[in-house]
């Protein structure tokens, strides 16, 4: 049995980081979708720094989750190529640190202009993030064995 106060088998088991680092980003960008709705229906200002700052760590975040994904099948797979549920999974991560990261740039873009109203189309952007993270999520269960076997 292993010491479980060990820091390398903490820092250095396999692909254990991305599955450790991919809920944050998720968490963050749904707040930030949830805070920008209510910031838009009650117009209410800190709301809409709320979704900002969420939006922000939700796009910091999504990078080290898309990077240690690819470092996971690099080392687990030894790069062999992808296939099946785990090309879909890549594909649709990276579609969604798209997104993630198409969501922030807008609300970035406009709290640099003062006065500037984010353009309503944001909301189906934001919408098809939050679509595209429940995918990715359950192709991602599949892989680690939650959502069936692997």
């Amino acid at each position: 049995m292993t010491n479980p106060f060990d820091w390398r088998s903490l820092l250095l088991a396999k692909h254990a980081q991305h599955v450790v680092l991919i809920h944050f980003p998720i968490a963050m960008f749904i707040l930030g979708v949830v805070f920008d709705l209510l910031a838009y229906r009650s117009r209410r200002y800190e709301l809409a720094a709320v979704a900002y700052y969420n939006l922000s760590v939700a796009a910091i975040f999504s990078l080290p989750a898309v990077l240690t994904g690819l470092i996971a099948w690099q080392w687990l797979l030894e790069g062999h190529k992808l296939k099946g549920i785990l090309l879909y999974h890549l594909v649709s991560a990276l579609a969604s640190a798209a997104v993630i990261l198409w969501s922030w740039w807008l609300h970035f873009r406009v709290r640099r202009t003062v006065g500037a109203i984010p353009p309503l189309w944001r909301f189906p952007v934001e919408l098809a993030g939050v679509l595209l993270l429940i995918i990715t999520g359950h192709l991602g269960g599949f892989l680690s064995g939650v959502n069936g076997v692997t």
